[in-house]
């Protein structure tokens, strides 16, 4: 299994979530994630003890709130979204400081941004206690199917590979004097990408003929076999677990 390198979202420890086994840190990011999408909107408080829970392990992590908050800007897209809402959405209008705005856009809006947020947050403190490598044979434990654990293991070892060609791409037509200012540059940007996809696809040929010269039949062999214990499972367990109760008292009230 490749990609053993460290991926940015990597934050090096040895906290008690670190030395968690793979599989049961995916199987409880995963189970938090569907407890956190079926909580009514309406139980807003259920979202803030999601997010004082997600607050704990991150403690018990050790990974600072500012790493957690810098790598949260990837939501900002859906951010956006969500703010068009009140907007757009039809059904009855309230005023808001000036701005009438839709009852039913606002929920919306409320709903994106809460369980969005969340269930980024827990897959970045997923990806800050996991190495890349564990991810994958984490995977493969939990019996996801071949083909997709090799399709995610070439993408992340040779994804460096097609960006540093990228770059190199990038130097050489910029060493002689190639500035794209405009649309009449789009042709050259295109030129490049497309020699950017042979260069890749004869790459992609090279790596089959060789794995298949040696002995390569469709199926990657499994170096580490990783178990995991009762105790370690009802430790990584115990934040879906009280998550849910949270959702049951929330659907109850």
């Amino acid at each position: 299994m490749g990609a053993g390198h460290a991926h940015r979202l990597y934050r090096h420890g040895h906290s008690p979530v670190h030395t968690l086994p793979p599989h049961t840190k995916l199987a409880a990011t995963f189970a938090f994630v569907v407890v956190v999408v079926s909580t009514p909107r309406e139980a807003m408080w259920a979202f803030g003890l999601y997010a004082l829970l997600l607050a704990v392990v991150a403690h018990r992590a050790r990974v600072p709130a500012g790493f957690l908050l810098k790598r949260l800007l990837i939501e900002v897209p859906f951010v956006a979204f969500a703010v068009l809402m009140p907007f757009v959405a039809e059904g009855e209008r309230v005023d808001v400081l000036g701005l009438s705005l839709s009852v039913n856009g606002l929920w919306g809006a409320w709903n994106v941004l809460a369980k969005g947020t969340l269930g980024v947050a827990a897959s970045v403190l997923l990806a800050a206690t996991t190495e890349l490598r564990a991810l994958l044979l984490g995977l493969q434990r939990l019996r996801l199917p071949p083909l997709l654990v090799q399709i995610a293991s070439f993408m992340i070892r040779y994804g460096d590979l097609i960006t540093d060609e990228m770059r190199r791409m990038r130097i050489a037509r910029e060493s002689r004097g190639f500035e794209a200012r405009g649309v009449r540059h789009w042709g050259v940007l295109a030129k490049s990408a497309g020699a950017l996809f042979i260069r890749s696809y004869e790459r992609g040929e090279r790596v089959h003929l060789a794995m298949v010269s040696r002995g390569y039949a469709g199926s990657m062999p499994v170096i580490d076999e990783v178990t995991a214990t009762r105790a370690q499972w009802s430790y990584a367990f115990a934040l879906p677990v009280a998550a849910l109760v949270v959702c049951m008292v929330g659907w109850i009230l």
